[in-house]
């Protein structure tokens, strides 16, 4: 716009010194129409052979933890650049520690400026620190690149469309700060070997025996042969976890999100999967939402392989409170692949009746079931069943500081 006005002015000027002859203002009009033509040459190659890179210091973190964002801009070419304007868009979930943000037109992100002086064939790299303080999944970029004459009159802009991505992991706790005790929840204690038979590994069948449980009892076999026929498992010595947990956090009819308690379920499923992944059992996670970009809904079987907290915290840092599913029928659906002796513990910030029915009835027939309720403080018919409540004034403040800990 200031460019466009300048060439104006000096052609009026230049026309004008020509229709009254005089001959200085003729000069003064020719050297800025000159000056024009020269800023424009200028900011038209301003841009050519600038090289614009963003690296994070790491893809993967924790919640609370610091990143390094680096930005590089190099100028390979002999025209120098007065000034450079980088305008980097981050997310709005992170917080920049150095620099200026102000909210970008783009929902959920900001505008991180900085500003550059670049002589000929020079680089030039800076560093942001940056927060790590929501859990989620977040992308940076794409980079906007002004640059220009020395006078200022003319601007030229590039787009980096190139893009980095973060992924910060939800916070875990130690799960007596929670208010839950650490070793219930996960089932038998890892003290000593407990052998048990798991139903799901069938080996063969035998003759009934005095004590036999009728469970085991084959019945096709028996009346096929005439007498009782009893199944034989194969004997384990390993403890199955499966976290169920409920991204609904308003019960029925309602459709509303309570993100303070949503996000203290996350922080119970991280806590409750790391203590029992640290106690060598076998953890799984089940939510009742799809997998990204999948109509599948979340389904972590369980596993003590080393990599199996990454993909459940992976799981959670990307999880949204849309349910698919109610957690009582992906509760019904999923016990069946898991061994008998397991522990299904479920977070949930809305317990209803179908839920308390659906866990009642699995712990009649022998299941192990662990009930974690969120927020609430109603009191429930727990009637026999191993209940925990997490309230959610525990606040935020206590908890990043015991976040650290955990993870040490």
């Amino acid at each position: 716009m200031i460019g466009g006005l300048w060439l104006f002015f000096t052609v009026v000027l230049l026309i004008f010194s020509l229709l009254t002859k005089q001959v200085p203002l003729f000069i003064v009009a020719l050297l800025f129409f000159m000056a024009g033509g020269i800023a424009r040459l200028w900011a038209h190659f301003c841009l050519n052979r600038v090289e614009y890179r963003r690296h994070l210091s790491s893809e993967r973190v924790f919640f609370g933890e610091e990143i390094k964002m680096s930005v590089e801009v190099t100028n390979r070419k002999i025209l120098p650049l007065p000034w450079l304007q980088v305008e980097e868009q981050v997310p709005d979930q992170v917080t920049p520690l150095k620099g200026e943000a102000a909210p970008a037109f783009s929902t959920n992100y900001q505008i991180l400026t900085a500003i550059f002086s670049l002589s000929w064939y020079h680089r030039i790299k800076k560093y942001y620190p940056i927060k790590c303080n929501h859990r989620g999944y977040f992308t940076f970029g794409p980079a906007k690149l002004s640059s220009g004459d020395v006078f200022g009159f003319f601007t030229r802009y590039q787009e980096i469309e190139t893009l980095d991505h973060l992924m910060v992991y939800p916070k875990m706790v130690p799960l007596e700060k929670l208010g839950i005790p650490s070793k219930q929840p996960l089932g038998e204690i890892r003290t000593t070997k407990h052998l048990f038979h798991d139903p799901v590994l069938m080996l063969g069948i035998r003759e009934y025996q005095y004590g036999d449980s009728l469970k085991s009892i084959e019945w096709k076999s028996t009346a096929r042969t005439g007498s009782l026929q009893t199944k034989i498992f194969e004997p384990t010595t390993t403890v199955d976890m499966g976290i169920f947990l409920d991204v609904r956090t308003v019960s029925l009819p309602y459709w509303s999100v309570d993100p303070e308690k949503f996000e203290l379920a996350i922080v119970t499923a991280a806590s409750l999967a790391n203590q029992a992944l640290s106690e060598e059992y076998r953890v799984g996670l089940y939510i009742n939402k799809n997998s990204p970009g999948t109509a599948e809904m979340i389904h972590i079987p369980p596993s003590r392989h080393p990599e199996q907290l990454k993909h459940i915290l992976e799981a959670l840092a990307l999880v949204h409170p849309v349910e698919v599913m109610p957690i009582a029928r992906m509760l019904v659906t999923e016990s069946r692949n898991l061994p008998w002796g397991s522990t299904m513990t479920v977070i949930t910030a809305s317990p209803g009746e179908e839920l308390l029915s659906t866990l009642y009835q699995m712990k009649r027939v022998g299941r192990k079931v662990v009930l974690i309720t969120i927020g609430s403080r109603d009191a429930i018919n727990a009637n026999g069943l191993t209940t925990y409540n997490i309230s959610d004034d525990i606040g935020w403040e206590k908890m990043e500081a015991m976040s650290l800990s955990a993870k040490r």
